[in-house]
């Protein structure tokens, strides 16, 4: 049964595809959410989630980059995103608010400390005094993409993946 509109839970099961997806295509949205009725509205509006997303993610990393800097980090392998670091507690809080997510993937882990890293170098170099620094950094990490998992098909995905 397809529905109209976006639900909450809608909402929650993007934030959860946003670790393995930080730019999905409207193709693999429609995919991902066959319980949805789409048009042009409802497409627009899963575009706009992931750009949110993805704006608070980039927000985070520059903050974070910029901090590491200000307390005298002068290396890339000092920056380093694990399960007890600050940046990833703010991630995980933002799309996975409840906690309902036991195991973020591994991967997002590893493409958080590359998005970091990518920052933290951009600043080190003077970059950022260009308005529009941030779109190389932008073009390495739209192809770190990995492939969602089987069970984000499922419009009780939720369900399955909170009661596993």
């Amino acid at each position: 049964m397809q529905k109209e509109g976006l639900s909450p839970n809608h909402l929650k099961k993007a934030k959860l595809m946003f670790f393995y997806t930080r730019y999905p295509s409207s193709n693999m949205l429609k995919t991902y959410f066959s319980d949805v009725k789409f048009n042009r509205c409802i497409t627009s509006q899963l575009i706009k989630w992931f750009s949110n997303f993805r704006e608070f993610y980039y927000i985070q990393m520059e903050k974070y980059a910029r901090q590491a800097i200000n307390d005298g980090v002068t290396s890339t392998e000092e920056l380093c995103i694990t399960r007890d670091c600050e940046l990833y507690r703010a991630l995980n809080m933002h799309y996975n608010k409840a906690n309902d997510f036991e195991q973020v993937p591994e991967r997002f882990l590893e493409v958080a400390q590359i998005t970091l890293r990518e920052f933290f170098n951009a600043i080190i170099a003077g970059k950022d005094v260009d308005p529009s620094w941030k779109k190389a950094i932008y073009k390495v990490i739209c192809k770190l993409d990995s492939e969602v998992p089987e069970i984000f098909r499922s419009p009780n995905c939720l369900q399955e993946l909170l009661h596993e």
